[in-house]
């Protein structure tokens, strides 16, 4: 028997290869799928199940097109309702595979439909536990995520508890692999480590303690960030279907000159993405186009901040970073791509277009601004948890998940100091505030690592051990 977790760092998601025999199940595949098929190939083996633990909201499953291209039986748990052929199983349901066999256990929570794999070695011993959203390492899926339901977060945060205890009776050795680790915004407190082992779980894992189910909902519900807006729209995408990985491919890989690339902005009202590096993008780029570089947090901020999901986009990208960049918009179901600069930024600055540009400083610069300008505005685009452990002192907080919320932050008569981390999520912010017609903007490179090692006043430093996604 071989058991693979094939994880997905710049989405911390865990898809899974199990083989015995010459049968393959492929547990909550990605969007690209021809690795799953090959793999199975070379190994000599068949996929017979694409195993679904829930309708994802964070990601768009290659469950169609892996069942289309290989004949594999598609297998949610109870209560879900796809718009497409599925089995659907019912709880303690046994799926044999190959010379061993999958329990399917029904563990509402998360979702109402979630369920958990339990896997079978060929003696015929529990040996591990595909979890989903349900049980993370370190922590238990959010239960706020329901499209349509009428169940209350509390309702489902229920549900979850009851879920667990089905669980937590499985042998201690058995092997906890869920679909998240840290990063992901699917929980609130996640271990960097991708899986562990059931019995290290009860003793580390906050949620699996002995508690009340009224301090289980309190615990689970306390200092959940709100969820990026793309989440309901993956949701129904996992749920009604979608058109094939290989026809958003083919349809994103147009290249554009300047002059077209002008056209189609102005005939379909597309949003132009720029993927370079944040120290690229600041020194010119595209007027009115956005920096969300594919280096970083990439798609989950493309979901966070580009709202509705069927928005055209152009892209400007480095032509060997081309195709992850169209793969990684469409795991999150970003498909409307018109097409991509021919020859990257370079085309466009020989074409004598316009270019813009935003000012970006050392923290050494931004220290001896601050003793001459007394009316410099600081802003901090970092996340509540980064901003409360310490911040340089007077700054503005502006989250970035939030910053159309904050736009009236920025003042026209003052010269606006934008500063994260790291310089990433800042030149993110401000390509944003440009596009609004904000235009008094500095960007701090090097971001909070880099003003510490200045003398500019912060804050004490406030130890946070709950850290809010995004």
């Amino acid at each position: 028997m071989k058991v693979e977790q094939i994880y997905t760092g710049c989405l911390a998601q865990g898809a899974y290869y199990i083989q015995s025999g010459d049968e393959v199940a492929i547990i909550d595949p990605l969007r690209e799928v021809d690795n799953y098929i090959q793999k199975a190939e070379k190994n000599g083996a068949k996929i017979k199940y694409v195993l679904e633990t829930h309708f994802h909201a964070d990601f768009v499953s290659g469950h169609l097109d892996l069942a289309k291209k290989t004949g594999a039986k598609i297998v949610f748990g109870t209560n879900a309702l796809p718009e497409y052929e599925a089995h659907i199983a019912q709880d303690g349901e046994i799926l044999i595979l190959g010379n061993t066999k999958i329990k399917v256990i029904h563990t509402p929570g998360h979702t109402m439909e979630s369920a958990t794999f339990l896997l079978f070695d060929e003696q015929g011993k529990e040996y591990a536990i595909f979890t989903g959203d349900t049980l993370f390492i370190g922590d238990v899926g959010r239960p706020d995520l329901a499209v349509k339901s009428n169940l209350s977060q509390e309702d489902l945060a229920g549900h979850l508890y009851e879920s667990l205890k089905k669980l937590t009776v499985l042998p201690d050795e058995v092997i906890v692999y869920p679909a998240h680790g840290a990063g992901s915004a699917c929980g609130k407190n996640m271990s960097k480590e991708t899986f562990d082992t059931l019995g290290h779980q009860k003793q580390v894992n906050y949620a699996l303690q002995p508690m009340s189910k009224e301090e289980f909902i309190e615990k689970v519900l306390d200092g959940l960030a709100p969820p990026p807006y793309y989440f309901p729209q993956n949701v129904m995408m996992n749920k009604k279907g979608y058109v094939s990985f290989d026809e958003v491919m083919n349809t994103a890989m147009n290249p554009l000159n300047p002059e077209e690339l002008e056209m189609v902005v102005e005939a379909h009202g597309a949003l132009v993405l720029d993927t370079r590096k944040p120290d690229e993008f600041v020194k010119g780029f595209i007027p009115r186009s956005i920096s969300i570089g594919v280096n970083g947090d990439f798609a989950p901020w493309v979901g966070t901040l580009i709202t509705d999901i069927k928005q055209p986009l152009v892209i400007v990208v480095e032509d060997e970073k081309l195709e992850e960049v169209i793969t990684r918009l469409a795991r999150v179901g970003y498909e409307n791509v018109l097409g991509y600069l021919k020859g990257g930024f370079d085309t466009w600055k020989k074409s004598g277009k316009e270019i813009d540009t935003i000012e970006s400083i050392t923290a050494q610069t931004f220290e001896e601004r601050l003793q001459t300008d007394k009316t410099a505005k600081v802003i901090d685009v970092r996340k509540s948890s980064e901003y409360t452990a310490q911040h340089v002192e007077g700054a503005n907080f502006a989250p970035l998940a939030q910053i159309n919320e904050h736009l009236a932050d920025f003042e026209e008569n003052k010269t606006n100091y934008i500063h994260c981390a790291g310089g990433y999520r800042s030149v993110i912010a401000a390509s944003i505030l440009k596009a609004r017609g904000i235009h008094n903007i500095v960007n701090i490179a090097g971001g909070f690592k880099a003003i510490e090692q200045t003398n500019i006043p912060k804050t004490s430093f406030i130890c946070t051990s709950t850290m809010s996604q995004l």
